[in-house]
């Protein structure tokens, strides 16, 4: 008789695992980008264990490697403390961001994608538009995101994108901090359809420049509001 294969249980308990890990790393980093665990807040593990109905195995898995992205520091037999994200942090995250996304413009640009192949950024200036119209700052905040993070993507060059995506997420909550306190992104959100045309035009120096003038502008006034307002805890 032919054997049947049967799973190892061992097997099956690492994998539930490994779940549980994923699922808590997921949830609690996006609370944490959300602003729901503020920077300086402190959590006990066993509390985040009761708060998302895992154990405390899992948990522990998480904050390693939130700890490693810079988002927390784990405190051992404890929990964790969010991290804050000081003016030279922003500095320094975006001379890395504006470095590589110039970069990024410039080789997209190079190609001469046709409008098809951009969609992904003419749909977010759409939506930036639309959502300015309605006043609605959380809706142009997600399009201006899929809008950076589109571009990167769509340059062509994996390791360019993997390194933006892993400064974006510490940048993120600074963002969104400081969204209300802003003025209106008129400007930005006409700067972003330059940037479009530019690239369909395929001008390369042309969509670089622009889009270097858009960061760096970008740069100053989160920096600027972060000393201002002294939000060192960010």
């Amino acid at each position: 008789m032919p054997t049947v294969s049967k799973s190892r249980p061992e097997a099956t308990v690492a994998r539930g695992g490994e779940r549980s890990a994923q699922t808590a790393y997921a949830r609690i980093k996006q609370r944490i980008l959300d602003n729901d665990y503020v920077p300086g807040d402190s959590v006990l593990e066993q509390v985040l264990a009761d708060d998302l109905g895992l154990s405390r195995t899992p948990i522990r898995e998480a904050l390693v490697r939130l700890e490693q992205e810079g988002l927390v520091t784990v405190v051992p037999r404890h929990g964790m403390r969010v991290l804050p994200l000081l003016p030279r942090d922003m500095r320094e995250i975006y001379e890395i961001m504006i470095s590589l996304e110039v970069t990024a413009t410039r080789f997209l640009a190079q190609r001469r994608p046709t409008r098809e192949e951009i969609v992904p950024l003419i749909e977010a200036c759409d939506a930036m538009e639309t959502a300015l119209e309605r006043d609605d700052l959380i809706a142009w905040a997600r399009a201006d995101e899929r809008f950076h993070l589109s571009l990167v993507e769509l340059s062509g060059n994996k390791r360019l994108a993997a390194i933006v995506m892993a400064v974006w997420d510490q940048s993120h909550r600074a963002r969104m901090f400081t969204l209300r306190l802003r003025p209106k992104p008129v400007d930005s959100t006409r700067e972003h359809r330059a940037v479009v045309n530019a690239i369909l035009a395929g001008d390369a120096a042309g969509s670089a420049a622009l889009y270097q003038a858009h960061r760096e502008k970008a740069a100053v006034t989160m920096v600027a509001l972060i000393e201002q307002f002294g939000l060192t805890r960010l």
